[in-house]
């Protein structure tokens, strides 16, 4: 699916179409396979998730990847001693991290 550009799965989401209108994802993958042959044809699948990612979020662009900050060793040492010294007063966070 890295190939499809946004403007690809918008056309797709126009292949799909709406309402009473809406074609089954088995009829857009014809229908795209039919309008692009140059390109890998689509399955089921990959129409689901971009009609699924359209609802969630409102848009087909890229999204965020879910990696987790990296804290180096003095950055916890800090946080550390900021708990300890007031374990029940609010860490001011960017005296911390600065």
């Amino acid at each position: 699916m890295s190939y499809l550009t946004e403007s690809l799965k918008i056309e797709i989401l126009m292949m799909i179409g709406y309402g009473d209108r809406a074609r089954t994802q088995c009829e857009v993958v014809r229908l795209f396979r039919e309008t692009h042959p140059d390109l890998p044809p689509l399955n089921q699948g990959t129409i689901s998730k971009i009609e699924a990612q359209y609802r969630e979020m409102g848009h087909v662009g890229k999204v965020p990847s879910k990696r987790q900050a990296v804290v180096d060793d003095d950055t916890k040492l800090k946080l550390l001693l900021a708990l300890e010294e007031n374990p029940l007063q609010p860490v001011n966070w960017p005296v911390i991290f600065n």
